[in-house]
């Protein structure tokens, strides 16, 4: 419990976050992107203190994630996404190795690299999890992961 305490007293005026995002079903990455800047925004950061960077899709997300962690100026970088499963074998792929890149990025860095890309079967799963308006919002909870996860690493 006093990890806990100590962790929820991170600095946010020196947190700088970078957020990676996929324009392909960008009807529901938006909706991810926004629910993720208003909760930083409600965490206290500002503007400036947020970097967001456009990708054409899902599999793109690692190299950008690695390049931006790789910066001494940015402490986490949360990738945000949307793949929706098809009649071919290409979602598989594609999630796959965008979740092993994001994964390597992290772990090649030292910095949190949070893995917000959604894997569903069908449009509705995906917008079920990217609703607006206070429902159920992925993008929310990778900023609230970004943040735990800048204080616990700050801590160790």
């Amino acid at each position: 419990m006093a990890v806990r305490k100590k962790i929820k007293r991170v600095v946010r005026s020196k947190v700088n976050i970078a957020i990676v995002v996929s324009r392909f079903n960008d009807f529901i990455t938006k909706r991810l992107l926004n629910a993720c800047w208003v909760e930083l925004k409600a965490k206290g950061l500002t503007d400036k203190q947020i970097t967001t960077v456009w990708v054409p899709g899902s599999f793109e997300i690692p190299v950008t994630a690695l390049k931006l962690a790789q910066k001494k100026n940015i402490d986490v970088v949360i990738c945000l996404g949307s793949v929706i499963r098809g009649e071919t074998y290409h979602f598989e792929v594609v999630a796959n190795e965008a979740a092993h890149g994001i994964m390597q990025a992290g772990l090649q860095t030292g910095k949190p690299v949070i893995m917000g890309i959604l894997t569903t079967d069908t449009i509705t799963q995906a917008q079920k999890r990217a609703q607006n308006k206070g429902g159920v919002n992925k993008g929310r909870d990778t900023a609230v992961a970004a943040m735990e996860m800048v204080a616990l690493l700050k801590h160790l």
